[in-house]
């Protein structure tokens, strides 16, 4: 007995997108890899501060001595609605796909299936994008400015994000001077913005490096010298790729700190057609894997054929629209995310640290 699906239901189409081989990212995918979705439109972002507070002895018959317990702060954001859409007509249905036999044979409906899933693909693939640049901004500012459009060529409100007080100095930022010019004044700089996390109780193991800062370093007489140095574990570079426009460089030794070393490369294309850098060239970052997590808030819409709202809850929500008039169907995929900290300013980061 067959049985008749509807290809078109959102609930179908979530299925289709979690089934898309997720695209690699470096800094959503290491930092902000744990996902919370929420089924309100605003997500309750909590954190910690971390503390390294040691217990006192206690006195003969005192009995205990009460501890206070660490810092805990807790905000509400309302992330803003990432929504990219897919228009197809009938002329996209006589068009042969990218990769196509000529004559493949395929009936409309047949080919408006492959078409459905190309587009949810490439529309779930624009978004990540947009995630991971939210993840590099968040360890950047200690926050994110989520600039929102009114349509593809208007832009509306910024909503700003900062994960710190605002009255107060940025937690997550450290100020180089003079610049790296050689290896002692980098290994000096890496090591109090370990000091930095460490007396604050949380871990670092990571050490992120724009693409020109890496280029001065790695020439560095120093560091060549003690890479040479066979009595001290200084460390090992072996190159690896790590991730889309991210190399693995390998391990070394900053006084104790052994880090693992990443060169980070990656690009995007802008609302202006300007390739830029993730992460700025002449910067730096410490940290450690997983020191954040990736909130998703609800989204709330109208399904095709339904006539109330409906609210779901995930990482994509896709949605489909007809305009029967003019013989078009739109296929849009949604989501709200929101990256943020798991502890206060789990990361230091550094910039212009090279000339």
């Amino acid at each position: 007995m067959s049985v008749n699906i509807d290809v078109f239901d959102t609930y179908y189409m979530a299925g289709m997108v979690e089934e898309i081989t997720p695209t690699p990212s470096f800094f959503k995918d290491r930092y902000f890899g744990e996902e919370d979705p929420f089924s309100t439109d605003k997500v309750l972002v909590e954190f910690m501060d971390g503390e390294q507070t040691m217990v006192p002895f206690i006195a003969p018959r005192v009995g205990d001595i009460p501890v206070d317990r660490a810092g805990y702060q807790i905000f509400e954001f309302e992330p803003s609605l990432i929504a990219p859409s897919r228009i197809l007509s009938l002329d996209d249905l006589k068009k042969r796909g990218f990769g196509e036999a000529l004559f493949a044979g395929s009936t409309p409906a047949e080919r408006a299936k492959k078409i459905q899933l190309r587009d949810l693909t490439d529309l779930d693939r624009r978004i990540a994008r947009r995630e991971e640049w939210m993840a590099a901004q968040t360890i950047i500012n200690n926050g994110v400015d989520m600039v929102e459009y009114i349509d593809a060529d208007t832009q509306g409100q910024t909503v700003p994000i900062r994960y710190y007080d605002t009255s107060g100095s940025n937690p997550g930022v450290y100020t180089v001077s003079p610049v790296w010019t050689t290896w002692a004044l980098m290994c000096a700089d890496v090591v109090a913005m370990c000091d930095e996390l460490a007396k604050r109780g949380l871990p670092v193991s990571d050490l992120v490096l724009g693409s020109t800062t890496w280029a001065t370093v790695k020439g560095f007489t120093g560091l060549l010298d003690e890479l040479d140095n066979r009595s001290i574990d200084i460390g090992e570079i072996r190159a690896s790729i790590a991730g889309t426009g991210v190399t693995y460089v390998g391990k070394l030794n900053f006084e104790g700190y052994m880090l693992d070393v990443f060169v980070a490369r990656e690009t995007y294309v802008d609302a202006s057609g300007v390739t830029q850098l993730y992460f700025p060239a002449k910067s730096a970052m410490v940290s450690a894997p997983g020191c954040g997590k990736t909130y998703y808030g609800a989204v709330t819409q109208i399904d095709y054929g339904a006539e109330e709202f409906e609210t779901y809850t995930g990482r994509r929500i896709p949605k489909l629209c007809i305009n029967q008039e003019k013989d078009l169907r739109k296929l849009r995929l949604a989501a709200r995310p929101l990256t943020a900290p798991k502890n206060k300013a789990p990361w230091i980061y550094a910039t212009n640290v090279v000339l």
